[in-house]
């Protein structure tokens, strides 16, 4: 008996440094999952993708993209609040995240998460939404459309990315400015939205340039507005909403999240690789090359201005109200 105890001492003993050499591995020890709430062909995948390489070698870890879509990415948002705040679940989430728990609350519906359960790492992207109608379509021009919807209440219908999202969100503020009621129909993501427009399925659509481009490039697209502030420079002859005489602007941003409660050993050692892989060639000429508008603002900086936009973008959901 006191040699099998003597025995099992023996190992627990030889055990103990090696659990202690495991608990000091150097953040990140094995490969990193980003998950992307939405489909491929979105604004969130691209931007996930087009950093994916540089930030690998930053980390010297292999970063895994996971593509969690549903609920306007509210399904692999909450994934990721949910997820064991250790590093190596991360989120590329876009403008909606800041959104979602008001937007249900109120729709009368229980969030799937909270903005509270996440930690801010850093801002890559923030990019404006072009109206795109389909090549022959009989509207021309931005008040074309708006002028068919106010003979037609309701009649003209669009593609978004879900209740609530980045195309749901640019087309009702539009549409509220503007004074029509226009109908949206959900679908997972802004690649199938995209399919939606393509397939004759609905009216128009809108989408990030990075994700217009190829198809304005095919000529089976015609973009009819851009929803910046002013005319974007990969895009200079489509006009903006505040050409046409609406005063609206919007923004659908993505940047990098993780579980709050994350250690600020592990948050500063990703803030620091991310920074290390927006500065690389490789980085900066893909987003040139996807027409992304680069706009990286490390955690602090993200923080105040994802809460700014989140609490602008608050009031047009109040302002809509319950949708169904």
């Amino acid at each position: 008996m006191h040699a099998i105890n003597r025995f099992f001492l023996t190992i627990f003993f030889a055990i103990i440094p090696l659990l202690a050499i495991s608990a000091d591995e150097p953040y990140p020890a094995s490969p990193v999952s980003m998950i992307v709430p939405f489909p491929p062909g979105g604004a969130s995948d691209l931007n996930a993708r087009l950093i994916n390489e540089s930030l690998s070698n930053a980390l010297k870890q292999p970063v895994i993209i996971l593509n969690k879509p549903g609920l306007g990415g509210a399904i692999g948002s909450a994934q990721v609040a949910k997820a064991k705040p250790d590093g190596y679940t991360t989120i590329m989430a876009l403008s909606a995240l800041m959104v979602h728990p008001e937007a249900e609350r109120v729709s009368g519906r229980k969030p799937l998460y909270e903005i509270d359960q996440f930690e801010p790492i850093a801002l890559i992207s923030s990019d404006p939404m072009i109206i795109l109608v389909k090549s022959d379509s009989p509207w021309k021009n931005l008040n074309d459309l708006i002028q068919a919807a106010k003979q037609k209440p309701g009649a003209i219908n669009y593609a978004s990315s879900g209740i609530f999202g980045p195309i749901h969100l640019s087309v009702e503020m539009l549409a509220f400015q503007a004074g029509i009621k226009l109908t949206g129909i959900p679908f997972n993501g802004g690649g199938p939205a995209m399919l939606a427009l393509l397939g004759g399925q609905v009216d128009f659509t809108t989408a990030a340039p990075g994700v217009a481009a190829a198809q304005i490039a095919s000529g089976k697209v015609r973009p009819l507005a851009v929803s910046s502030g002013k005319r974007i420079p990969s895009f200079p002859d489509i006009p903006t909403y505040k050409d046409a005489g609406y005063d609206a602007e919007y923004y659908i941003w993505a940047g990098i999240y993780v579980p709050k409660g994350t250690p600020s050993t592990i948050t500063n050692k990703l803030r620091e690789s991310v920074k290390q892989a927006v500065q690389t060639p490789q980085f900066t000429s893909g987003a040139q090359k996807q027409h992304i508008i680069f706009d990286y603002r490390d955690a602090p900086e993200f923080k105040k201005f994802a809460e700014e936009d989140g609490a602008r973008m608050l009031k047009l959901i109040r302002a809509i109200g319950k949708v169904d």
